[in-house]
């Protein structure tokens, strides 16, 4: 996680940096990955605070009504803004969802967030949160959605954007797991560009309407993923990827790293 090795604070800033100048606007963090992350971040944005969509995240253990304002008021700090402009739930926890919900609110209210989302959320659970009178008001659910994890595909996707919920991909190449795949490589290969990056644009195909959070520790690997926003396919690549990586043909319960 970024934010944790004193000694690569530096690159780790520029990276940050780096990714604000090519646009890469959106930068994620949570209470889970250590105060460094959250430090980090407020340090990068500092003098560019209108240029960047902060998505923070609270723990299940602090997401009772009073233990979200804390947290957040606490994350607030860190990153030294006066708002995250998207503030989210990193997963289901003990406690009832109607109690995070009222915490969002509130938080909501007094503006110290822009918008509230979740993560890891599966269809059951957004079902349940759409029965909440401020459930409609969630803003996005961050998922694990990338070539080798499409289960979204099947139901939790088509559900999300029939109630107008943006789904953000998380780890849009398997935590590297994909880097090793022949088809992908060969794909690449042809487009001049590495399979990283061929895997990261076809998320963003996937997505036209969603959001994809996706690491990076150097100003190199920032500005290949800035690159890949420019990478397109053809039928034939499609068709061979979805050979390698097919769709899902039934329901999945929802897979998390």
């Amino acid at each position: 996680m970024l934010g944790q090795d004193a000694a690569r604070h530096d690159t780790e800033l520029e990276a940050l940096q780096r990714g604000l100048d090519l646009g890469l606007t959106m930068i994620d963090t949570a209470e889970m990955y250590g105060e460094g992350s959250e430090l980090l971040v407020g340090e990068a944005i500092r003098g560019r605070r209108d240029e960047v969509l902060v998505v923070d995240k609270v723990l299940p253990s602090h997401a009772s009504r009073q233990g979200v304002v804390d947290a957040c008021r606490a994350s607030l700090k860190r990153l030294g803004v006066e708002r995250i402009d998207l503030y989210l739930l990193h997963w289901r926890g003990g406690h009832p969802l109607a109690e995070t919900v009222a915490g969002f609110e509130e938080l909501a209210q007094q503006g110290d967030i822009g918008g509230w989302g979740v993560s890891n959320f599966d269809t059951e659970d957004l079902h349940e949160l759409a029965t909440l009178s401020a459930g409609a008001h969630v803003q996005v659910n961050q998922v694990l959605y990338n070539l080798a994890r499409r289960g979204p595909e099947f139901d939790l996707l088509p559900q999300q954007r029939a109630a107008g919920v943006p789904l953000m991909a998380y780890s849009p190449v398997d935590h590297g797991e994909l880097l090793d795949d022949t088809t992908l490589d060969e794909i690449a290969e042809t487009k001049g560009v590495t399979p990283a990056q061929l895997a990261l644009a076809w998320v963003l195909h996937q997505l036209p309407d969603g959001l994809v959070a996706v690491k990076a520790s150097t100003p190199e690997h920032v500005a290949e993923n800035a690159a890949s926003r420019d990478i397109r396919f053809t039928a034939g690549e499609l068709n061979a990827l979805d050979g390698a990586f097919p769709a899902p043909t039934r329901r999945t319960p929802l897979e998390m790293l």
